[in-house]
């Protein structure tokens, strides 16, 4: 990249937040160009800052070849497109959070941004206050002792949004706080939320966090709070740290210690509270100020692509957990609509045998065999056991209370529901379906109706198949792409068509069998049995 000097960068959007952004990178020096969509929005500005060049165009900024960094403060759904059209143009990018919308987006960003030689900056701006880099390093000199426990309360009235919830609103600033004291990823997230002013979108949510040095946090964010409240809470075994951004004095130190008399009673012992100097920099100006730096130097981030997409994969699945638990209650019609459940994230794991993918959920209660790989964006539902060797594909959803066998191998785009089991050895083609209801309604619980479905050892469904419920597919039967299936299937019978009709007989090895039962590919011979097919056994 050519060396950067003077006025640089692009400022896309223009409101709530982009008004100080602005202010920001004007008083740095840098600000090339502000954009925003809405003629009102900049005439507003322009009163207070008529020097600034000014366009409701983004491809204004995309391509002007003065502009070498974009500075995105749109809505959040706007994030991924705005970034990548930047990226593609040879921008480097400072966006506020979140990164995107989803984890899969914000990887395509991340990979985007490293194909193409650019600076990928989030705006986790709690980062770069100097209360929390204070709090920091009390962590690190070890004046907190051992870590315990991290509450963090964002609580507020206040501007209500319906184009996104109040987790990915708030909470994102105090993930990336944890993530960036405890320097890891938590093994476990859970979320409760509650949607009480817009139908649909939380008002309210609490989301845990579990790690794997055994410590804690729990993040609980409103806009329907009565007062405003900003506190992050770090309990270590020597003492106790708050961060409180509404308080004239940011950082407390409070040299409470627990005591045990006779080894085993637990005493608390208080002490007074200290005020903890720290610095003055504005936070939101420290933060600019870094990524102007990291532009013109071409270093990475202290809040890259990287990190914005750790702080992603947490929001998407404490989402995940609150919209599954409001599904299923409001399907009962219960007047209870606003509670949810918990659902398990692991990073990517290769202990225990086997290996699970970083956005890959797996709910309590799962039996994963040694060899087993899971892949992105699968779910492995509570209750459900799978075999050795098997090979999960990509958005596949497996359980409640399913058995896989080993060696099994499941492609993209699979549900296998309750009432399925699957022998050994069974291959499960892209976007087969099967099913468990024989005649299922929106409105009526029928799971009391579930009709089980077994798939024998070495059986293949092919591609796109359905396997209506309550039938049973033999050994080594092979299920032609597209076809229906709605009832038994003999051993190594050979099946195409809606619905399913037999063309013939398949061997083990997947082969078409001649007339005379015989392999031409592997020279296994057949005969009839009562369950369709058999193979000869020489002595």
């Amino acid at each position: 990249m050519d060396a950067m000097s003077g006025k640089f960068i692009g400022l896309v959007g223009l409101g709530y937040w982009g008004r100080n952004i602005l202010r920001n990178l004007r008083a740095l020096g840098v600000l090339h160009t502000a954009c925003d969509a809405d003629v009102r929005v900049i005439e507003e500005r322009r009163a207070k800052f008529p020097d600034i060049h000014y366009t409701t165009s983004y491809q204004d900024i995309l391509k002007n070849d003065e502009i070498k960094a974009a500075a995105i403060a749109a809505p959040a759904a706007l994030h991924y497109e705005l970034v990548k059209q930047a990226l593609v143009a040879g921008k480097d990018v400072f966006v506020e959070k979140p990164l995107a919308l989803t984890a899969k987006n914000g990887q395509e960003l991340v990979d985007l941004a490293s194909s193409q030689g650019r600076i990928l900056m989030v705006g986790h701006i709690l980062q770069y206050h100097p209360a929390v880099l204070k709090l920091k390093d009390l962590i690190d000199t070890g004046e907190l002792g051992r870590l315990q426990y991290i509450c963090s309360n964002r609580l507020n009235i206040g501007k209500l949004r319906t184009e996104e919830n109040i987790l990915w609103s708030f909470a994102p600033h105090d993930i990336s706080v944890i993530l960036m004291l405890l320097e890891e990823e938590p093994v476990r997230v859970s979320a409760f939320g509650g949607d009480y002013i817009n139908d649909g979108v939380s008002d309210t949510t609490l989301t845990f966090l579990e790690f794997r040095n055994r410590v804690k946090a729990h993040i609980f964010v409103s806009w329907i709070h009565p007062y405003k409240e900003q506190k992050l809470i770090v309990v270590g075994s020597k003492a106790m740290a708050v961060f409180d951004d509404v308080s004239k004095e940011k950082l407390f130190l409070y040299p409470h210690k627990i005591e045990w008399q006779l080894g085993k009673i637990p005493i608390a012992q208080k002490a007074e509270y200290q005020v903890v100097p720290i610095g003055n920099g504005e936070p939101l100006k420290e933060e600019l100020g870094h990524f102007i730096d990291c532009a013109l130097k071409r270093r990475t981030p202290r809040t890259d692509g990287q990190e914005g997409l750790r702080v992603l994969r947490i929001l998407e699945s404490a989402e995940m957990a609150i919209n599954n638990r409001v599904s299923e209650v409001r399907s009962q019609k219960s007047a209870v609509s606003n509670e949810t459940a918990t659902i398990s994230y692991q990073p990517s794991t290769i202990g225990n045998g086997y290996f699970v993918h970083e956005s890959a959920y797996i709910d309590d209660n799962v039996e994963i065999g040694e060899g087993t790989r899971i892949w992105h964006f699968t779910h492995l539902l509570g209750g459900s056991k799978i075999g050795k060797n098997c090979n999960i594909g990509q958005n596949v959803m497996i359980g409640p209370e399913v058995t896989i066998g080993n060696n099994c191998k499941i492609q993209n785009n699979v549900s296998v529901y309750k009432g399925v089991t699957l022998e050994d050895g069974v291959f499960c083609g892209p976007s087969m379906v099967f099913t468990n209801i024989y005649n299922p309604r929106a409105e009526i619980r029928k799971m009391d109706q579930v009709r089980p479905t077994l798939v024998k050892k070495g059986a293949t469904l092919g591609a796109n198949c359905t396997i209506i419920c309550g039938v049973t597919i033999g050994r080594y039967a092979f299920v032609g792409a597209g076809s229906v299936i709605t009832e038994d299937i003999p051993d190594h019978a050979m099946m195409v068509g809606n619905t399913g009709r037999q063309i013939g007989w398949a061997c083990e090895c997947g082969e078409r069998l001649n007339e005379d039962f015989t392999c031409s590919k592997c020279g296994k011979k057949y005969k009839r049995s009562n369950c369709g097919l058999s193979a000869f056994v020489t002595l």
